[in-house]
């Protein structure tokens, strides 16, 4: 199967292409190209790359959230655009889950925090079953002060929100490497892949970024 993994939920995009769970190639790409005129043609070389038409495209696999709301909607957009071209499946993955099957370690669980602002996290944590990952706590937002004080002794914990936590995060708490905190698109193809060969599908029209808040202007509009 020819996959697609689109991953926008970061400043730091990637994308990939996979024939069933092999690894072709992926594109990195910064927040200054992470724009729907720059995305395209991102996509496309790609493809180039590895020799694919569009039409080749057999699934294509996107982030879902957590995340940027610009950084979300520009990916969702262009998975579903392509989808719909081409005649592909499409699958959207949590963003937490992302992070989570990428940390290296010997772990049975793990909590995945990125930054929500306002003093807040996304927080969601994953239990280790075999070769996949099941969902423990599933992702919410939660107050920094209150998932530090969460943390259990000898607990594991991965996630981009840790940059600015690693110094009140307890001693006996262990954390993933800092390489593994971003999502990829090289991780969210394999389980897209998974998923896919586990039965799961995604509604092309009804698949949206999962926000988890309304954005600072909605919430201020809502108040006035």
């Amino acid at each position: 199967m020819r996959i697609l993994a689109i991953e926008t939920s970061t400043r730091d995009s990637s994308i990939a292409a996979f024939d069933n769970d092999l690894l072709l190639g992926q594109t990195e790409f910064g927040s200054d190209q992470r724009t729907t005129q720059a995305f395209a043609p991102a996509i496309a070389k790609q493809l180039e790359v590895v020799g694919w038409r569009p039409s080749d495209v057999q699934l294509i696999v996107v982030s879902q959230g957590p995340g940027s709301f610009t950084g979300l909607r520009v990916g969702i957009t262009a998975a579903k655009t392509l989808a719909y071209a081409t005649g592909a499946s499409v699958l959207g993955v949590d963003t937490l889950q992302v992070c989570a099957a990428q940390a290296a370690g010997d772990w049975p669980e793990i909590s995945v925090v990125t930054d929500a602002q306002r003093q807040q996290l996304f927080a969601g944590r994953f239990r280790r079953e075999g070769n996949r990952l099941e969902i423990v706590v599933p992702t919410h937002i939660v107050d920094v002060s209150w998932w530090l004080e969460s943390l259990a002794p000898g607990q594991f914990v991965t996630g981009a929100g840790l940059s600015k936590l690693l110094v009140q995060l307890p001693t006996d708490v262990r954390v993933s490497d800092a390489s593994d905190w971003l999502p990829k698109a090289s991780t969210l193809g394999r389980i897209g892949y998974q998923d896919y060969l586990a039965g799961r599908r995604d509604d092309l029209w009804k698949l949206a970024p999962h926000y988890y808040r309304q954005s600072a202007a909605e919430e201020k509009v809502a108040v006035i």
